[in-house]
């Protein structure tokens, strides 16, 4: 009796093993919790994923959602992208996301999204609710010349057809920053810019600015528009200044100019005086030679002096009259 009672709970204990085994080899109750959701799924997939070192469930929750979501999937395709290396959960989430909201995405889009690095959900969700990004400070002039500082704000949707290789949201702010400076540089007044700000808009949005980036802009408001410098002012401030600095150092070249004519003829004068009174100086030594030799007479050198005295005293009357005058004149005046 013994024998028989160990040799039962050897064959229960094998038995239990066996089932073990059984239900670790083959899911069974993945298998049936797939037909209780509606959905036949052969015992020989699941046990093929488990064969290939799949986690049956990894593949079979998605595959249930997305075949009670309406979509038109197969095992083999989602078994292809999760063994690639894919978010399979967020690519029938975004699958799912976009037919309810009537977004046009393809299972080979969205796992070459996926695949890509991007997140394809939040991509999905951008394609559906537009984002608002904002520019820092740019600073346009207009033709008048005065300076406006603006602030904008840029309305994007995902553009999921564009949004593998298309540039992010960096190139469209440099873009939307380039196109303000372009639009406001080409009015001619600043008044126009705070009177009309949403032409400025229609411009910018004219210029195709989301060519080759993963968004496209709906709208691109300015949300702050003020006036600074008056650049032409300052600048014409400035070059009158230059202006008056070469004007002040021609004269100044001028000047310095007369300066040295005039220091020349002064000095000029001052040789003549020299060479003057140097011959001066010779005049008494010819006039005693000359009566040493007898060529000039006692009488002679007398009528010489007196006519000098005359000269200088005639000079020295002419002088004082041509003094009196010119006070004369300036009292009449």
């Amino acid at each position: 009796m013994g024998s028989e009672s160990l040799t039962i709970i050897l064959f229960s204990i094998l038995i239990i093993a066996l089932l073990m085994l059984v239900f670790t080899v083959i899911p069974i109750t993945l298998w049936i919790s797939t037909i209780a959701s509606g959905l036949y799924v052969k015992l020989s997939t699941l046990i093929g994923l488990r064969l290939r070192r799949i986690r049956p469930i990894y593949i079979i929750d998605p595959f249930v959602r997305a075949k009670k979501a309406g979509l038109e999937l197969e095992m083999l395709q989602l078994e292809a992208h999760f063994l690639a290396g894919g978010n399979l959960n967020q690519v029938v989430n975004a699958l799912v996301t976009a037919k309810r909201a009537n977004v046009v995405l393809g299972f080979d889009q969205a796992t070459a999204i996926d695949l890509a690095g991007h997140d394809i959900l939040e991509a999905v969700q951008l394609a559906i609710r537009p984002k608002v990004i904002h520019t820092p400070e740019i600073v346009a002039i207009t033709k008048d010349g005065i300076e406006l500082h603006m602030l904008a704000q840029i309305t994007i949707r995902a553009s999921l057809d564009q949004y593998i290789g298309g540039a992010g949201e960096p190139t469209i702010i440099a873009r939307v920053g380039e196109g303000l400076i372009s639009v406001v540089g080409l009015a001619d007044s600043h008044k126009e810019v705070l009177e009309y700000p949403d032409q400025i808009s229609k411009k910018l949005l004219e210029k195709s600015l989301d060519a080759d980036t993963a968004f496209k802009i709906i709208s691109i408001d300015l949300t702050d528009l003020q006036i600074g410098q008056n650049i032409a002012a300052r600048i014409e401030a400035e070059q009158a200044e230059v202006e008056k600095r070469i004007v002040l150092a021609k004269a100044d070249e001028r000047r310095s100019l007369a300066l040295a004519q005039e220091q020349e003829m002064k000095a000029r004068v001052e040789r003549m005086r020299a060479k003057m009174m140097e011959a001066e100086a010779k005049v008494p030594i010819a006039v005693s030679d000359a009566l040493r030799s007898g060529k000039l007479g006692v009488l002679d050198y007398y009528k010489l002096k007196n006519i000098e005295a005359d000269t200088a005293m005639r000079n020295h009357f002419s002088f004082e009259a041509g003094v009196g005058g010119n006070q004369t004149v300036g009292g009449g005046k």
